[in-house]
């Protein structure tokens, strides 16, 4: 028998599955680590901890699927995107990391989105903004606010890369990550050098990894310190992996122009394999190379999402539980007896790239009840996921949609984002995506089946398909119509606030 194991550094924890080629889970194991917040707006994790965590779920994960490590002929990983780190020659963390939602840097976003760079065409086609989260704000912020540390670091990568250092003892980077998050572009030069050269920031590249593997490529083998602290053997090959929702896409089955992955939890992220490459305002990327060789990958985001729903169960529906609220919010026609929200409570993030837009419940009247607004809210939120999709423009035809994370859970939530699309909606069986995607990257680079694309079509399973209600689609246009107008009617009143 053969199995692989996926890895999947989240935020909280770290989960580790043993797969077998069918793409069934035969073992899970987790270990959990602490995240402080030294002030508003920042956010870090000590490395070690996720290499202790490694340790503790992966043997876990064995014992559970109860496989020798003889039997496990590959493993890869996946991890938060955008949580740098900064090593000393020796590979010790000189800092705790700024996780991926550490927004700290910015001023730093700020400047480096005004510097009118080609290599900003990911971000909007150059319209911006780019995030403080990403890899050239944080580091520009450590060489700046900690110019001694910045001097000793002999690496500055990613949780991604460290993971890979720890197993493989190699310096090497996921071409994944470098090409969504660090401005990395293989169709125009590699590295964003004239970037960095504006910024006064050359000298990262001595400290980025001078290798650059893609998802699915073996890295090399698992080095004899890290057998013995995983359990598995030495010399087994460690694959490379990437940024968890990216990675996730493979564990969809998301693979063929017009393939969407919609990810869902306390925000929302829509991922695409595009028609080809486009660069545009309102949309990210779109990003070559990034999960599969030679296919672009577009990129939109809600910001607040689930987010927003647990905010008002929270708030004014805490004596409703979600299945009473989904019943009563079902019986409500579309369009929520005339009310209408506006999703951004914590901004934009696309079509619009505005952070400072904010939400809204607008046609309240007495008749309204909790179920109404809560009808309401999710609306909002499936009406914002259609205007990204549209967004996408001619690159992107969306013939597939693929449906993981929290609203998975509510069926009236899946049939509204299906009925506001006019598209159907599949669920796969495995729900755990990232940790799948991992593993048939594993699989993949095990040599058990010759392409990504066919490790896919072996490991994942379609378990349900939403279809969509044609009448209610037609209602929500008007509905619809209103939404877009929402933003730029409200736009005016909360900037003359």
């Amino acid at each position: 028998m053969a199995y692989v194991i996926g890895i999947d550094g989240g935020t909280e924890s770290l989960r580790a599955h043993v797969f077998d080629l069918s793409g069934r889970s035969r073992g899970v194991g987790k270990c959990a680590y602490t995240t402080t917040f030294p002030e508003p707006g920042q956010a870090e994790q000590n490395p070690d901890d996720w290499w202790h965590a490694c340790g503790v779920a992966v043997r876990e994960a064995l014992i559970a699927a109860d496989v020798p490590a003889d039997q496990i002929t590959a493993i890869s990983c996946d991890t938060t995107s955008c949580t740098v780190i900064a090593l000393d020659a020796e590979g010790r963390p000189l800092r705790p990391c700024l996780l991926w939602m550490d927004v700290r840097a910015h001023h730093e976003a700020a400047e480096i989105a005004a510097c009118g760079d080609p290599a900003l065409r990911l971000n909007g086609g150059g319209a911006g903004p780019v995030s403080p989260e990403w890899m050239l704000p944080k580091a520009l912020w450590i060489k700046r606010n900690q110019p001694d540390l910045w001097a000793r670091a002999a690496m500055v990568g990613e949780y991604q890369d460290y993971l890979t250092l720890r197993l493989t003892g190699l310096w090497a980077a996921s071409l994944n990550n470098v090409t969504m998050r660090w401005h990395y572009q293989t169709q125009h030069g590699g590295w964003p050098t004239s970037m960095l050269a504006t910024l006064g920031l050359s000298d990262i590249l001595t400290r980025w990894p001078s290798q650059i593997v893609a998802p699915g490529q073996i890295i090399g083998p698992l080095t004899e310190s890290a057998a013995h602290h995983l359990g598995l053997n030495a010399g087994t090959p460690v694959v490379q992996g990437g940024a968890d929702a990216f990675i996730g896409m493979i564990g969809l089955g998301v693979t063929q122009p017009g393939d969407l992955a919609l990810i869902t939890g306390s925000s929302h992220l829509q991922l695409g394999v595009a028609d080809r490459t486009v660069h545009a305002p309102g949309v990210w990327g779109t990003y070559m190379d990034c999960v599969y060789p030679a296919r672009p990958v577009i990129e939109g985001g809600q910001t607040s999402t689930g987010s927003v729903i647990a905010w008002f169960k929270r708030n004014f529906a805490e004596h409703l539980d979600f299945d009473t609220l989904n019943a009563q919010a079902d019986t409500i026609p579309p369009g929520a007896e005339g009310l209408l929200a506006v999703d951004h409570f914590q901004g934009n993030r696309t079509p619009h790239t505005d952070p400072l837009a904010r939400g809204a419940i607008m046609g309240l009247s007495l008749k309204h009840t909790p179920a109404h607004v809560y009808r309401a809210l999710v609306e909002s939120i499936c009406l914002g996921t259609r205007a990204i999709v549209e967004a996408f423009g001619d690159a992107f035809d969306a013939k597939r949609i693929v449906v993981a994370g929290g609203a998975t859970r509510s069926p009236f939530w899946l049939q509204v984002h299906a009925d506001t699309l006019g598209l159907p909606l599949e669920l796969t069986e495995e729900t755990e995506a990232c940790a799948l995607g991992s593993a048939i990257l594993a699989a993949h680079g095990a040599g058990h089946f010759a392409t990504i694309d066919e490790a896919c079509a072996a490991m994942v399973r379609t378990a349900r398909r939403i279809e969509p209600d044609m009448d209610a689609h037609a209602a929500y246009a008007p509905i619809y119509a209103r939404y877009r107008a929402a933003y730029h009617a409200l736009k005016p009143l909360r900037e003359s606030a």
